[in-house]
């Protein structure tokens, strides 16, 4: 990218900044094809029309002053007290809308280390599952909480005897998820709550995927682990309603059980020379478009509308668990509760991430996990109308890497593979930042995975003649 990039002389043609516009976005994820399993929430032109009618209503508003935009404020406050009423929360619970999931993450860790500074604890930590998502390490990092990690039983949810084990005098909080990113299964909830009222630790419930899915996921009869409320011992839960909400992207909730609790949130100054200044979560400025379009988003769908989505959506996820387990070499990790699911491969003969290069050479917007190595897909409504063509691309795709065994030392394989595998996490780390350093430097380049003859190249084989110097 050019680096003598200014701000033009003259004001452009509108229509023509519109086009080139577009023009940027011809390489992105094909998201309204379905080609795309992850990042969005897409239900359509139509749909997507509406939230952004409602959203450009309120987009010059300012979340900042709820005394000065009262509709702001009326929005925010029924979005919350819809979702407390979805999440069985009675009339004590209280929450604020934030700009995201991570930010909903934060701001717990954030809370309950405060809510701890009060009894004295100046070394907190808190408990996270290995499946936590990354957002409550991000939080561990800024807010000095130190994350002690418990791992997984067979099944993929946190192992809850050791939950118990790892509370000590130091511990702020525990978390669980419903569900856990990577695997798409529910921890047991009901075990940590009791867990939490034994040890009077609080206990986060990371909902921002199920939150909006998982109700109505179990009153179409599915088995759905208790997750929300009702669970003595649940303090907090976040919900994400710009996930399987359905509202533009940059909106989710955080609800604890009572205001004592949301208390320890808030920020407040008086000192300031511009006034007395609060704030209840991480922002300042809270852009009123995001918050008006979550009203709007739950007004639109309806309990109705939520309920038909979520028996599209688990049709369509057992249709790709089924199909999954019909491939010869593939198989689930775990068994997902809601929509979220992982596979691996079962033959030494199948590299994973040779068959997620492949996929995506036939257009499709794959993600990559590891511990263990797999491939991930989260459904939506859309994904119904390309679920069949989706099996037989990826029957196909690993019937050619089975055949060519030589894919896997290339390409986005090649490291993705040889990352996941490096016992030098901290090296692994440097290199990262490194790269990192040079999408968002002066430069800002765009780094591509999937081509050996990249930046990548000398980071793979770097890492790779390193990592067999040790092995030899």
């Amino acid at each position: 990218m050019d680096n003598n990039i200014v701000i033009p002389e003259k004001g452009r043609n509108r229509e023509a900044i519109l086009e080139e516009m577009r023009e940027f976005g011809k390489n992105d994820p094909d998201y309204k094809n379905g080609k795309t399993w992850s990042l969005v929430y897409y239900l359509g032109e139509a749909y997507a029309q509406f939230l952004n009618e409602a959203g450009q209503m309120y987009a010059s508003s300012n979340g900042l002053n709820p005394m000065a935009f009262q509709s702001l404020k009326r929005f925010e406050t029924e979005v919350v007290r819809m979702t407390a009423t979805l999440l069985n929360g009675d009339d004590e619970v209280a929450g604020i809308m934030t700009s995201g999931g991570t930010e909903s993450c934060l701001l717990a860790v954030k809370t309950y280390r405060d809510m701890a500074r009060k009894k004295g604890i100046k070394k907190p930590e808190m408990i996270l599952p290995e499946s936590a998502h990354v957002a409550w390490e991000k939080g561990a990092q800024y807010f000095n909480v130190k994350a002690v990690h418990v791992p997984l039983d067979k099944d993929y949810r946190v192992d809850a005897d050791k939950v118990r084990k790892a509370v000590n005098k130091r511990t702020v909080m525990i978390l669980g998820s419903a569900p856990g990113y990577p695997h798409g299964v529910v921890d047991p909830i009901e075990q940590l709550g009791a867990i939490a009222l034994e040890k009077k630790v609080p206990l986060h419930v990371d909902a921002c995927v199920g939150g909006y899915l998982l109700p109505f996921v179990e009153r179409l009869g599915y088995r759905v682990p208790k997750f929300d409320f009702r669970v003595q011992g649940v303090t907090s839960i976040s919900a994400d309603t710009h996930k399987y909400g359905f509202s533009a992207k940059g909106a989710s909730t955080i609800l604890y059980r009572n205001m004592d609790i949301l208390e320890h949130q808030m920020f407040v100054f008086t000192e300031w020379p511009g006034g007395i200044f609060a704030s209840p979560g991480l922002l300042g400025t809270r852009p009123g478009g995001n918050i008006a379009a979550a009203w709007a988003a739950m007004q639109a769908m309806g309990e109705d509308g939520y309920l038909e989505n979520a028996k599209i959506i688990m049709e369509t996820t057992q249709q790709l668990i089924q199909g999954i387990g019909a491939i010869e070499g593939l198989e689930v990790v775990g068994r997902p509760d809601m929509s979220l699911v992982a596979y691996r491969s079962t033959s030494n003969r199948i590299n994973i991430y040779a068959l997620g290069d492949q996929m995506e050479k036939k257009g499709w917007h794959i993600d990559r996990q590891q511990k263990p190595e797999c491939l991930h897909a989260m459904v939506t409504p859309l994904h119904r109308q390309v679920m069949t063509q989706y099996l037989a691309d990826l029957k196909e795709s690993l019937e050619y890497v089975r055949s060519n065994p030589k894919l896997s030392l290339q390409g986005g394989a090649a490291t993705y593979g040889m990352v996941s595998k490096i016992p030098f996490r901290g090296m692994v780390k440097k290199n990262v930042l490194k790269m990192m350093r040079e999408m968002y430097g002066p430069s800002g380049k765009a780094l591509d995975f999937s081509k050996s003859d990249t930046g990548q190249k000398g980071f793979v084989e770097k890492i790779a003649r390193l990592f067999l110097k040790f092995k030899s």
